[in-house]
């Protein structure tokens, strides 16, 4: 485990997606606080590398598997809600089957692993929810139908849980990045340009940051630490909201 302190000692922390890119510093700043945490990803090999390396347990689980997640019953203080993929296409072009497929991995696998983590926080009377969105969930941008619409799903999904939770001591909340220096960003660079005829090498600066006042990519370092300051003890105010790390895109 890194270096850090030890508010969240004691704490048991599962996220989504945490074999690379936002998932696995978020599981580095977690485990940094003193978390123990649990990685899942459906790389089996990025799961246990970023597990081994923080002292927590891998979880190999394929989150389109809707119907697997429905009886389960979750045991954690924590649940960050990361796993994503995206796909850039026209909505005449974009393929119902993948449109489904990203609507379970972003919004229905989050219901589900809420409802499942949920009856335990109860019981504790301590949560944290942190559903990693985007500035896709309070915006939207053309040739992300499947995207915008799972994440814009995400924020309403975290609101009423936050509402629900309330009472429980269970917070909600959506962090809402821009383009972040990740895996999955770097993969959209080709299918940009594909779509909107320019050279890969102008899709960072004419389509990704235009919107952006602050022009350079989000790092996911950045992001944790939002996160696990939203999954700390001082955060206990902080629920129903959407959090904007986004340079000033939603500004406008």
């Amino acid at each position: 485990m890194q270096g850090g302190t030890s508010e969240l000692t004691g704490r048991r922390a599962l996220i989504t997606g945490g074999g690379s890119g936002i998932g696995e510093a978020c599981a580095r700043a977690l485990a940094g606080r003193g978390a123990h945490v649990v990685v899942a990803d459906v790389d089996a090999a990025a799961a246990e590398r970023v597990a081994a390396e923080l002292d927590g347990e891998a979880w190999v689980v394929d989150l389109t598997d809707t119907p697997r997640l429905e009886g389960m019953r979750l045991d954690a203080d924590i649940l960050v809600n990361n796993a994503g993929i995206q796909t850039v296409a026209p909505i005449e072009q974009f393929d119902p089957e993948r449109f489904r497929l990203m609507l379970d991995l972003m919004l229905v696998a989050p219901f589900l692993l809420i409802r499942a983590a949920l009856p335990e926080m109860y019981a504790r009377g301590w949560g944290r929810i942190v559903n990693v969105s985007s500035v896709h969930g309070i915006r939207a941008s053309a040739y992300k139908s499947a995207y915008v619409t799972a994440k814009h799903g995400l924020e309403g999904l975290s609101k009423v849980t936050a509402l629900e939770g309330a009472a429980h001591g269970v917070t909600s909340n959506c962090v809402d990045p821009g383009y972040v220096r990740t895996p999955l960003v770097e993969k959209q660079i080709a299918d940009q340009a594909r779509v909107h005829g320019i050279p890969e090498s102008e899709v960072v600066e004419k389509i990704m940051l235009t919107e952006a006042a602050v022009k350079r990519l989000l790092e996911p370092a950045e992001v944790a630490d939002l996160v696990a300051w939203l999954c700390g003890p001082t955060s206990g105010m902080a629920t129903g909201a959407s959090w904007v790390l986004d340079g000033g895109w939603s500004a406008r």
